[in-house]
């Protein structure tokens, strides 16, 4: 099956705040991308509220129960107990945990899975039992040893930070070998038992390369690549040759 797509709508939701308006509208643009085939709709929600704000997250969520009931919702972010406590309120089916600090521009490094595995396997149980899978952001270095820790926490997927192979959008020799880490490390944890979900910097371009190599992908998440494309193409046409580079029939 190809990757499914979910739209991350950080991108639109920092424009909106730029003024005190109510436009570009989130729940608009998430309607568009939904009707167009997305299989989601992604939001990171920061302590800062630099792009997406609290309270999209209930408009949002009864955007997709009223109107796509067979989409899905997955919310990222920091396992605060600020953070926690609105994943509990908006009961995503998906929570993507990540290891940011508040103040990084965005997410930029995965987990240290021995580290911080007690720590994980807390959080990962309390979201599972209130019934949400759970992704865990991870370096797709090609280090097996830390998807078998990814895997020991109960995690249900890890999502691969692609931003290494995203930046080598110019340079083929180094992107091939991104590629290679990237497949690795997929491979490891579909070997746990982990399903794989990837994100960050991907485009048209190069999601097919990534897809090819890893046909288990299970969904890929993006904001900046789609909603830079949709200044040219509109969000549905973006939509439809995002789904095409994922693979899907169109």
């Amino acid at each position: 099956m190809p990757a499914k797509l979910s739209v991350n709508l950080n991108a639109i939701a920092m424009l909106r705040n730029r003024r005190d308006l109510p436009w570009p509208d989130l729940a608009h643009f998430g309607r568009i991308a939904l009707t167009a085939g997305a299989s989601g709709l992604t939001v990171h929600p920061r302590p800062d509220q630099r792009h997406i704000r609290f309270s999209d997250l209930p408009v949002l969520r009864a955007l997709i129960d009223d109107a796509f009931p067979e989409a899905e919702f997955n919310i990222e972010g920091y396992p605060t107990e600020e953070f926690l406590a609105l994943c509990e309120a908006t009961e995503p089916e998906q929570v993507t945990l990540v290891p940011d600090d508040p103040s990084q521009a965005t997410s930029d490094h995965g987990w240290d899975f021995a580290r911080h595995q007690g720590f994980l396997k807390t959080v990962v149980a309390r979201l599972k039992g209130k019934g949400m899978r759970v992704s865990l952001f991870a370096d797709g270095d090609g280090d097996e040893q830390a998807m078998a820790l990814a895997a020991q926490t109960g995690a249900d997927r890890v999502e691969l930070y692609t931003g290494p192979y995203g930046g080598c959008y110019d340079d083929p020799e180094r992107a091939a070998k991104e590629i290679d880490l990237l497949g690795r490390t997929a491979d490891a944890a579909i070997a746990h038992g982990l399903a794989v979900n990837a994100g960050h910097d991907l485009t048209v371009a190069n999601l097919p390369p990534l897809a090819l190599r890893i046909p288990q992908l299970a969904e890929v998440s993006i904001g900046h690549g789609l909603t830079a494309d949709a200044l040219e193409y509109g969000m549905a046409e973006t939509v439809r040759r995002f789904r095409h580079a994922c693979g899907q029939k169109v």
